[in-house]
Formats: C-alpha cells, structure tokens, sequence
C-alpha cells in the first residue's frame, strides 16, 4: 500500500506542479527573475516533502504551494503596471562595454569579473574584445552583445535600450545616451507624437531616427 500511496502522491503532485508552472506564465529557464527562481526552488521542495512524508496530509504541503503561486501571480500583475516593482525584483541591464569601452566601475558594481565577461563573449561567438561595441548584462544574468559595425565609415551605433516604455519615459537610459526628457519630448512632437502616455515603445535607431510604437486601443 505505501508504494501505491507513492505513486499517487506522485502523480498528483505532478499534475499540481504543472498547473502552478502554467499560471504562472512562460519563460525561459534563464530568463527567470530572482522571485521566478525563489517560488520554484520553494515549490520543488515542497513538493518533495509532499511525496516523501507520505504519512502526513499532503493538504499540508500543498498549501504552502498554492499560497507560493498566488504571491508571485499577483506580483507577476502589479508589476505590469508597476515599473518600480518591475526594477525592484528583477533588476536593471547593466552596461558593462558601452562604445567600446569597457566600464570597470559597472563591472565592480555588478562583482563581473574579466573572466566572467570573456567566457560569455566566446559564448556569444566574439572572438576579440575590440570587435564589441555594446554589452549588456540583462537581469537574468546573460551577457547582450551588440558588435561593431562593419563599415569602416559608420560611426559607432545607439545603445540599444528602450526611451519610452509603457508611456513612460527611461530617464536613466537617457542618462546613458547624454539626453535629456526635454529633449526626447521636443523630439517626439517634431514626428508628431505628443503624448508620450500612447507610447508602447520608443528606441532610438543607429541613423539618429526613432522607432515608435503606440499602445493598441482598448
């Protein structure tokens, strides 16, 4: 009876863990935030203790589980809507290579180390650090590489990070490019967008035009 018990519990348990992993959206293994990552490791543990004390309730290990996936669901919405919170648990991209150059201070900051970086350009395929214009730490820890543009006449290219987001301006990421909100206004009524609010995304491309995409109506 307790190897049936077990392979019940088991396959329960599955089914559970499967659903919660569903609700609680699709991403990518690497592309997890520190809270994405705390509520699965939780979950798994829980679910072990689930299957291996087979003696006790498995209500009592299922709670905790349920209590898991609500807390990071809501959170999953706030943040949405919240860039605060959006920022607070899954952090900002760190620009360690910006023109070229490689920012010793950011590296410091984030605690990457030369090796660190030199691994996750060979895993980019860059052979030659003078090859790389941009890179970019991202939240989940990967390495964005952006590389130097071919022609020898092109000068340089944009740090490919978004100024407007959700109909809010990315104050920080005008910081990086040397602007200011005043200007990227000024900028965004000579194309004829004056609310910024409509704005779903605005990047700047590498010919100084911007590229804009409004919020869909609803």
């Amino acid at each position: 009876m307790d190897f049936v018990t077990i392979i019940l519990r088991t396959v329960l348990v599955y089914v559970i863990i499967l659903l919660v992993l569903r609700l609680m959206g699709k991403r990518e293994i690497g592309q997890l935030s520190v809270l994405d990552f705390v509520v699965s490791i939780m979950i798994a543990e829980l679910a072990v203790i689930s299957i291996d004390n087979f003696q006790a309730p498995m209500i009592h290990s299922l709670i905790p589980i349920f209590v898991l996936s609500i807390i990071q669901i809501t959170f999953a919405v706030i943040s949405l809507k919240s860039e605060k919170l959006r920022d607070l648990l899954d952090g900002e991209p760190s620009v360690l290579i910006k023109e070229g150059k490689i920012d010793e201070h950011e590296m410091r900051k984030q605690r990457y180390n030369f090796d660190d970086l030199l691994v996750q350009l060979r895993q980019n395929k860059i052979g030659k650090l003078s090859d790389v214009e941009f890179a970019i730490l991202e939240p989940s820890g990967k390495l964005s590489v952006i590389e130097k543009s071919k022609d020898a006449d092109k000068k340089g290219s944009n740090l490919p990070l978004p100024l407007i987001l959700d109909g809010k301006v990315q104050e920080e990421h005008l910081k990086k490019i040397d602007k200011t909100p005043l200007w990227l206004r000024q900028e965004m009524r000579k194309i004829g967008y004056r609310d910024i609010k409509k704005i779903s995304y605005c990047a700047l491309r590498d010919d100084q035009s911007f590229f804009v995409d409004l919020k869909d109506e609803q």
